[in-house]
């Protein structure tokens, strides 16, 4: 049965438009997104496939084109404007981040840091920056690969400070297997760069730690 034979309380995009895109569960959602199904699927049912195929909506999301085209209903198309969509999200986020100071808007920061990095299938090191008052002047990636004390230097980390003209900084980096513990390393890391920094006078805020869920806040766990 085509969707469009549903009742309307039962159809997605009513239901969308009705309750909130928070209702809806992420077959539905990516069915949305779809539009419409395939010979003998409808598009929540191809979305349900989908879904099973890729593992979840996050390893969909973060597939690259070739795997992405190589599922029934998906192709080049669908790849571009989805990645049009996330970018426009990670760019709505950024806006929000520079809103208020990240010490009066900590739920923005953590949203777009966590949209900046939560997709990278490597480890990445980055800062955002920070003007005197603690508003967002930039995010910038300066390390992948395994983050530990010899993999991010300090130098880097000092001299993009000092161009963003920045006066305080959060560092964050994530974890691919999506769990949050901070190791021994990160926490090394931490203390070696807030010392590099203190230098010149910029403070470091934080360091948040992104994985599944929410990122984790070194500063809010009292280990800095």
């Amino acid at each position: 049965m085509s969707i469009r034979d549903w009742p309307a309380a039962e159809r997605p995009r009513e239901r969308l438009l009705e309750q909130g895109s928070a209702s809806l569960s992420d077959a539905e959602l990516l069915a949305i997104f779809l539009r419409t199904g395939v010979a003998g699927k409808s598009a929540v049912d191809l979305a349900r496939h989908l879904l099973n195929q890729f593992g979840s909506l996050r390893l969909l999301l973060e597939a690259d084109l070739e795997a992405f085209s190589k599922e029934l209903g998906l192709g080049p198309a669908k790849f571009a404007q989805l990645q049009a969509a996330q970018e426009m999200n990670r760019r709505h986020l950024a806006e929000r981040s520079r809103e208020k100071t990240a010490l009066e808007n900590p739920k923005a920061v953590r949203d777009y840091l966590k949209s900046m990095l939560r997709h990278e299938p490597h480890e990445v090191f980055g800062c955002l920056f920070l003007d005197s008052k603690h508003q967002v002047l930039t995010f910038e990636a300066l390390f992948r690969g395994s983050i530990d004390n010899t993999s991010v230097h300090p130098r880097e980390v000092v001299k993009r400070a000092l161009a963003n003209n920045a006066a305080a900084v959060i560092l964050c980096h994530n974890h691919p297997s999506g769990n949050t513990d901070p190791s021994q390393a990160d926490r090394l890391l931490t203390k070696r760069l807030q010392k590099a920094l203190e230098l010149i006078d910029v403070r470091v805020l934080d360091h948040f730690i992104v994985g599944d869920g929410e990122p984790l806040s070194m500063a809010e766990c009292g280990w800095m």
